[in-house]
């Protein structure tokens, strides 16, 4: 079964959501919010996907961080600065994720990413 990691009130994630119930794919919505992100999560995301890669840095919350803060996702792996405000603040991700197997976790959401699915 796929996994989504989303933020509910993501229209992003709720156009990807739509795309899959569309397919009849099944799959476990967690959302960053409400469920957290736990260190496992984070080492799970960040085996799969560069640091880099999954910062939303166009996101109102990259905004208005320290250039400081901002200096800590400049980097390809995460450090502990970069997990806590991870943490602190979800929606520093892109999203939505979605686990696809255990080795493949797309990043975004574009119309027709999911039609292989």
């Amino acid at each position: 079964m796929l996994t989504i990691y989303t933020i509910n009130t993501c229209d992003t994630c709720r156009k990807a959501r739509r795309a899959l119930d569309a397919q009849g794919v099944d799959y476990r919505v967690h959302d960053l919010r409400r469920d957290g992100l736990s260190d496992e999560l984070l080492a799970y995301i960040f085996e799969r996907v560069a640091l880099t890669d999954a910062v939303n840095k166009r996101s109102k919350t990259w905004r208005e961080l320290s250039a400081t803060d901002q200096q800590a996702f400049e980097q390809p792996t995460v450090d502990d600065s970069a997990r806590k405000l991870l943490q602190a603040y979800p929606t520093l991700l892109k999203r939505p994720l979605l686990a696809v197997d255990d080795a493949t976790l797309r990043v975004g959401y574009k119309d027709g990413d999911y039609d292989d699915l």
